[in-house]
């Protein structure tokens, strides 16, 4: 199981963009899916995007239009891009991988997260 760490966050105002990076410390080629999920306080975890092994992704309806997920097998590397940030989006995010693609959709079905990295969206 590769291990995840996440990096790129920071203080944007609204309606400006950040791009989270999630590298892997080894080949990601096999994995079946890599997510984002993201959590505000007082709210459970939520999937913001995934990319399965072959490039399509998936994206929650709250971010469709806004966010990019990018997946690079070369580098181990899934980017998401997030442009037209809301104070909504403020949040923790995190990323995760599902070896064998059948957990993703749901982060309650995952054992162990990573540090995250914090996106606040404020004035």
């Amino acid at each position: 199981q590769v291990q995840l760490v996440e990096s790129g966050g920071g203080l944007v105002p609204p309606g400006g963009s950040l791009r989270l990076s999630c590298a892997a410390s080894g080949s990601i080629l096999n994995v079946k899916v890599i997510g984002w999920y993201r959590q505000a306080p007082g709210n459970r975890r939520e999937l913001v995007a995934a990319i399965s092994s072959s490039g399509m992704p998936n994206y929650d309806d709250s971010v469709k239009g806004r966010f990019t997920i990018y997946r690079d097998n070369t580098k181990n590397t899934v980017d998401l891009q997030m442009n037209s940030l809301k104070p909504e989006d403020t949040a923790t995010y995190y990323c995760n991988a599902d070896q064998e693609g059948f957990i993703w959709y749901d982060p309650d079905n995952y054992d162990n997260w990573g540090q995250g990295t914090q996106v606040t969206v404020s004035s």
